[in-house]
């Protein structure tokens, strides 16, 4: 991969479905970046992930990562996709799932050799995500922001360069989420990953997020959050008002995000 230019790129980007998800897409996010994408249900959030992912070929346009066109199977991206809680019998341990991450791909016995290493790297990552200390009780008795980051691990035990994490703050409390976001972005600066993040909600995310990429009415908009979280640019891009507030504390507060109808699905089954 090329040390230079974007981590991910799209030039008059237009993904189709039945009919056009969105179109007249163009976007830059840079390497180390943190990103979050927002927009409505059925927007095509979901979509710009199965871009890059390799998973729906553009119709239009190009989409770029590291410079190369997207391929399925990149062991560049570390993906975490929509999450379905673990019911509370799920017996598998948090640290077994984590494992997957390394081995779920293979066929066979493991190479002779490596097995110290692979377990030494999990025990790092579930480190790095704070998760030692329940990491080997099954996944089923973990809280739901206990098993988010053991899949945060998971999708981080590659050593990828990019991570891409679908609805990761999803039926997830707000000290919980704040958490979440806190690792996230000391992943991000320490360790120099592009972190491309889905989510319903901006208002958790502002304070962390380098970009913000936002996905609505057919269309792509994307920018430092002063640029484009502002009562006229969101209005413009729903249709509809939305009014942008300055907390006390100086933080952007969006007010009245519209849900904007959509005609197609941005839900799939994950591979």
């Amino acid at each position: 991969m090329t040390e230079t230019g974007p981590a991910l790129a799209l030039a008059g980007a237009e993904a189709r479905r039945r009919t056009a998800v969105w179109s007249g897409g163009d976007l830059r996010i840079e390497r180390g970046e943190l990103v979050a994408v927002l927009g409505p249900n059925g927007a095509g959030k979901s979509t710009l992930l199965q871009v890059f992912l390799g998973l729906l070929p553009l119709a239009a346009g190009t989409a770029r990562v590291f410079g190369e066109a997207p391929r399925v199977g990149n062991q560049a991206i570390g993906y975490l996709p929509q999450r379905h809680a673990f019911d509370a019998s799920t017996r598998i341990r948090g640290v077994d799932l984590v494992r997957l991450g390394l081995d779920g791909n293979r066929y066979g016995l493991p190479l002779p050799g490596r097995h110290g290493e692979r377990r030494a790297r999990v025990d790092e990552v579930i480190e790095l995500v704070g998760a030692s200390g329940y990491a080997h009780r099954p996944i089923g008795q973990c809280s739901g922001g206990e098993q988010q980051r053991l899949l945060i691990a998971q999708a981080l035990v590659a050593r990828p360069e990019l991570l891409f994490l679908d609805e990761p703050l999803d039926s997830l409390d707000l000290p919980t989420q704040a958490s979440v976001m806190a690792l996230l972005d000391r992943i991000c600066r320490e360790d120099g990953i592009t972190v491309l993040l889905v989510a319903h909600d901006v208002n958790p995310l502002l304070p962390y997020v380098d970009r913000v990429v936002y996905v609505a009415g057919g269309r792509i908009l994307s920018g430092r959050p002063e640029e484009v979280v502002t009562s006229a640019s969101l209005s413009t891009l729903y249709g509809s008002p939305v009014e942008v507030l300055h907390a006390s504390d100086g933080r952007l507060v969006v007010v009245g995000e519209p849900e904007a109808s959509c005609h197609h699905t941005d839900r799939h089954t994950h591979p």
